[in-house]
């Protein structure tokens, strides 16, 4: 996103401009055409010749509005433990937030377990037991091939019987065909859902800030099978141009919980949207 605000004071540092070039340069920042459009409506109402900083100021001020004006906290419950299910597609780090969201979790005096339920690579089973021996947390797996929805009960038992605080599921991100990933999803939550019938209670969509609108599509296709509560964002260390955030949030309503910034354990945070505004912004 800085780089999209540097285009704009480069682009349109004169008084008069195309508004289709600037709709193209907003879409290219993976703000989305929906949000884009609303930003070109916003400064076409001010009746005036417009500057870069004016375009920079709508841009803000629409972000700003679609975003949750609070942290938006995972608190746990009070009568058993808080299941998080961490979907997404393979290569978005959705292994490695896992492991980092019980990090987090268990730094603020919370009782974590994690379940490797990515039975369908084994190197996703041995990349969460190495975070989980690291970071100190135990871990429920199944061979691999294994039925995940079996791994993900098993752990649900396991996370009960230790008064866990919460149980955070890693799952697959590839299966032979997109709607057997999906159906496999919708069958871990039927599985959950046996030992507590309100869980999963947060079902989080791991994405990649680089990607810009196959990001987009994948929260699509993922909420539609199982009703994401909130997004994990990825490469958001500089690299990432962040207009993503603001993208899924307006076509969907779905908002950023966390943002991963490097390959740290400690590289991984709550969203603020005042901070991401100022900082990455």
């Amino acid at each position: 996103m800085a780089g999209l605000f540097k285009k704009i004071l480069n682009k349109f540092s004169r008084e008069k401009f195309d508004w289709d070039e600037l709709e193209e340069t907003l879409i290219s920042g993976d703000l989305g055409i929906k949000l884009s459009i609303q930003i070109i409506n916003t400064l076409q109402e001010k009746g005036k010749s417009i500057n870069p900083e004016d375009i920079i100021d709508a841009c803000r001020n629409e972000i700003r509005s679609i975003l949750p004006e609070d942290t938006i906290h995972i608190s746990p419950l009070e009568d058993g433990p808080k299941v998080i299910l961490v979907v997404g597609v393979n290569g978005t780090g959705k292994t490695t937030s896992s492991a980092k969201l019980a990090y987090l979790l268990k730094s603020k005096g919370h009782n974590v377990i994690l379940a490797a339920a990515d039975t369908f690579r084994a190197a996703a089973i041995e990349q969460l037991e190495i975070w989980a021996n690291r970071i100190d947390v135990p871990l429920i797996k199944g061979e691999y091939k294994s039925d995940p929805s079996s791994v993900c009960f098993e752990a649900h038992s396991a996370a009960i019987d230790a008064n866990a605080d919460y149980l955070i599921c890693d799952t697959a991100g590839r299966l032979h065909t997109r709607h057997n990933l999906m159906e496999e999803l919708k069958k871990i939550k039927r599985s959950l859902s046996k030992g507590n019938e309100s869980a999963p209670h947060e079902v989080l969509l791991v994405v990649d800030a680089t990607t810009g609108s196959n990001a987009l599509s994948q929260a699509k296709e993922f909420n539609t099978a199982t009703e994401l509560t909130g997004l994990i964002v990825t490469k958001m260390d500089g690299s990432g141009k962040g207009g993503i955030v603001a993208s899924i949030a307006n076509e969907l309503q779905i908002s950023t919980r966390f943002i991963g910034l490097g390959e740290e354990v400690n590289d991984f945070e709550m969203f603020d949207t005042e901070r991401f505004i100022n900082q990455i912004l």
